[in-house]
């Protein structure tokens, strides 16, 4: 028997398992962690992709509105957002001609001090910090509609800026292809209508995760910035440490390109064969935080399981769904095939998450370890466990006591790839 770890919450969970039946365990492909993250991100800005360097684009004066992720999504803003500012400070650009816009996209507002740990106390104390509240009617205008019919309307402290610079970390996207680059703008500071509007398209084959190419989700929100495109873009990449390994910065188009190849790369991983059982963390938090951010694992570990077996899943949970319909709609919505049917009737945010989930406990069923009661684990179709040892027994005995196992310690980065099928 070997004994094994997983992140969960804050801590781990820990269980043993005979790694005979393991025939993998899935980690990202071993990239080197950049030695020197703060020169690296410093030369990005002189040595952009596609782009003049940033010197050249923002004059002294000038009125900067950077985008930075929220907590539900890594990317070290802590780290860049120091080094970012002042450079622009170095451009001319004095602090109060700064803010910093949170890409809330339709997520809840962070807290003072959470904004503040994102983009570190130094900066918090210097630099204006705004939620972007997808429900706040006043701060969005209109600024045109996309060929897909979506009326792009975005936050005005952004749009009223002289220079939009986009940040982030990239990742896959279970329905947007990727996350990052154009992300930041679109849905992350537009409002709620256009956010809906956008998101409905995800009900199309092609809004697949790792597809950008004819993907409508993308096609949309690429057409949506280009109504008020951002002057520069500064992505980064992490590993299932929150270590940086790649830095890609220049314009936001064919930079963020440039970190969706290097994700595949990294994050892609080769498999032979599906297991009957899989057992998935999401990492840990903030990935575990609540079911919205879970599912991203959950669309991963599906990718890993046999038809007609069991995905085994650790994630706290803290903060339930994080959204009240969600939440209203596993109440109200008794079958799987209930949901799907009201999402294609009435695409609503929230509501699609539930379809987002409950559509794939149609290839496997999902075993949860969480912190949320029993009763609310069933009423969104899954099967609550408090342990990994009493999950595997139930497994065991639908699926055989020697049933194979693939290992997920980081589900939330890890795309299974199945090998030549």
């Amino acid at each position: 028997m070997k004994a094994y770890s997983f992140h969960y919450g804050d801590g781990f969970v820990d269980f043993k398992l005979d790694e005979k039946r393991v025939i993998g365990e899935l980690h990202m492909a071993e990239t080197p962690v950049l030695p020197n993250p703060e020169q690296a991100i410093r030369d990005s800005f002189d040595h952009p992709i596609d782009s003049k360097p940033l010197k050249e684009l923002i004059k002294a004066g000038e009125t900067v509105a950077i985008i930075a992720n929220d907590t539900t999504r890594i990317a070290n803003t802590h780290v860049f957002m120091p080094i970012l500012v002042d450079y622009l400070n170095e451009l001319g650009v004095q602090d109060d001609h700064i803010k910093i816009v949170f890409a809330l996209g339709t997520h809840r507002d962070m807290t003072e001090e959470e904004m503040r740990q994102e983009v570190s106390p130094a900066i918090a104390d210097r630099i204006q910090l705004i939620n972007s509240n997808a429900k706040k009617a006043e701060d969005f205008v209109y600024v045109g509609t996309t060929s897909f019919g979506t009326r792009v309307e975005l936050n005005k402290h952004v749009v009223e800026a002289d220079h939009i610079i986009c940040t982030g970390s990239v990742v896959h996207h279970f329905f947007a292809g990727f996350g990052g680059g154009r992300k930041a703008i679109f849905p992350g500071v537009a409002s709620y209508e256009t956010i809906r509007k956008n998101h409905s398209l995800m009900l199309d084959d092609k809004a697949a995760i790792g597809e950008l190419d004819g993907n409508p989700i993308y096609d949309d929100q690429i057409e949506g910035v280009a109504f008020c495109p951002p002057t520069f873009l500064l992505n980064v990449v992490l590993n299932g440490e929150k270590e940086f390994t790649g830095v890609f910065a220049g314009h936001y188009i064919t930079a963020h390109k440039a970190a969706c190849d290097f994700v595949n790369k990294q994050n892609g991983v080769p498999i032979k064969d599906l297991a009957p059982i899989v057992i998935a963390s999401t990492g840990g938090y903030p990935k575990d935080i609540n079911i919205y951010q879970m599912q991203k694992t959950m669309d991963n570990a599906v990718k890993a399981v046999a038809p007609g077996g069991v995905v085994i899943l650790l994630a706290e949970c803290r903060e339930g769904s994080g959204s009240a319909i969600f939440d209203e709609t596993v109440h109200n919505y008794h079958s799987i095939q209930a949901i799907e049917d009201s999402v294609r009737k009435d695409f609503q945010i929230g509501r699609h998450k539930a379809y987002a989930v409950t559509r794939l406990m149609k290839k496997a069923e999902f075993y949860l370890l969480s912190t949320l009661p029993d009763e609310y684990a069933k009423e969104a179709f899954f099967t609550p466990v408090h342990s990994v040892e009493e999950a595997l027994k139930m497994a065991e005995a639908k699926l055989g006591a020697d049933a194979p196992i693939i290992l997920m310690p980081h589900g939330s980065y890890t795309v299974p790839l199945l090998e030549n099928k």
